[in-house]
């Protein structure tokens, strides 16, 4: 049986195309290895976090993360390694990490980030999706000196819609876990939002089953067959048969298939955690806040609270170590009051990250039939949707990436 469209990959990438593709009449198959249910998408920190918040790639970040390393603080960590790919992808990164570059990608953030903002209002407010949504900012907290000085330089203005700058009394308002005395500053910028990664999975699972998409799962795609600049057929693990009008590969960090397709993404998978926990509502807090200096975001959600942190670059180690477990609790309460964690639960997963944090996307220049839509990193529960538009509007139209604007502006291969 020739099907539509097939995407392969069921995070939230993947999710979010279907999502479009079936509110624009097209039938949508979703392939995904295992049952959607535990992927990176899953573990992310639910912060949405496109206003105001720089890329992982900034000016001065290799001094910084050198500093982190000497006092035993660093999120980042570098495994050795014997792929080359990894050492092509560090030294992009560090090319990156440019004052010019970094303010294009803000802008990018801000433009992509609004329109996902509205995109997922609209499936809460229109679909009636539980995803525990909150557009109520997100707050920064510095602490280290020179970091919190250099982000003042920044916002020497008044813009009571888009920011704050707190006092002591106002930072244990929002974080009354805080230790003020130690914390340097803080700034609450309001144009963010959070919400339960999990939650919004399962509810688009869920929704997108109900209006008629199909979802084959366990099962991995292993081979992809691509003859007279087509792709004829798909083979899975269990030596099924797959066959489309349409492919859509969003495999995550994954790139073999890509690979059998001739193409050589600049992307490295980077190990992330999560620790989700339940704690008293006194210190709970109030909007999702993420500790500048040291990489850890903590985040409220309906019935727990969620860290997340830790950048391990190099690692194919699927494990979770509990000595970064135990690095992320350090960190945290050094900066913080102590208060029991309940219930805990360790998450370990790969971010498809690229050098500068744009994304893969975009219609392979050879082969006919085959979209892509990878390498979202650690933004693709904030870009999720909007990545899902364009994906949208490039098969259903039939465009050529030259005739897509945003393909032009927000595509990783035209960066």
């Amino acid at each position: 049986m020739k099907r539509d469209i097939i995407i392969i990959g069921g995070g939230i990438v993947g999710l979010c195309s279907a999502y479009f593709l079936q509110k624009s009449g097209r039938k949508v198959t979703i392939i995904d290895e295992n049952d959607i249910t535990d992927s990176t998408s899953f573990g992310n920190a639910g912060l949405l976090s496109a206003f105001d918040k720089s890329p992982l790639s900034y000016p001065g970040v290799v001094l910084n993360t050198l500093k982190l390393m000497l006092r035993g603080q660093s999120p980042a960590i570098i495994h050795p390694s014997f792929d080359i790919k990894v050492y092509k992808w560090l030294i992009n990164f560090m090319l990156n990490a440019n004052e010019k570059r970094t303010k294009k990608t803000m802008m990018l953030f801000e433009k992509y980030g609004e329109i996902s903002l509205n995109l997922y209002e609209k499936m809460v407010n229109k679909d009636k999706l539980d995803f525990d949504f909150h557009r109520d900012g997100m707050l920064s907290v510095f602490t280290e000196d020179k970091s919190y000085n250099e982000r003042l330089k920044k916002y020497d203005y008044i813009d009571e819609e888009r920011f704050k700058i707190l006092d002591k009394s106002e930072l244990k308002e929002y974080l009354p876990s805080a230790n003020s005395d130690k914390i340097k500053g803080a700034i609450l910028f309001k144009k963010n939002a959070r919400f339960d990664p999990g939650l919004t999975m399962i509810e688009l699972k869920r929704h997108l089953i109900e209006s008629g998409v199909e979802f084959i799962l366990n099962e991995k795609i292993e081979s992809i067959r691509v003859e007279a600049k087509e792709v004829k057929h798909l083979v899975s693990s269990k030596n099924n048969f797959y066959e489309a009008e349409h492919y859509i590969m969003s495999t995550g960090y994954q790139t073999i298939l890509a690979s059998k397709c001739n193409k050589d993404l600049m992307m490295t998978p980077a190990k992330g955690y999560s620790i989700t926990f339940e704690m008293d509502k006194e210190f709970t807090p109030k909007v999702s806040t993420i500790f500048n200096d040291l990489f850890v975001v903590m985040t409220p959600r309906r019935n727990n609270v969620r860290f997340t942190s830790k950048l391990e670059i190099g690692s194919d180690d699927t494990s979770v170590v509990q000595k970064q477990i135990e690095s992320i609790k350090k960190n945290f309460f050094e900066y913080n009051e102590k208060f029991e964690m309940r219930n805990e639960k360790y998450w370990t997963g790969f971010r498809p990250l690229t050098p500068n944090d744009i994304p893969l996307i975009g219609r392979d220049e050879d082969i006919n039939n085959l979209t892509y839509a990878m390498g979202l990193g650690w933004l693709g529960m904030t870009f999720g949707p909007a990545v899902g538009t364009i994906i949208n509007d490039l098969v259903v139209n039939d465009k050529k990436n030259a005739q897509s604007d945003d393909i032009l502006m927000f595509s990783g291969f035209y960066q």
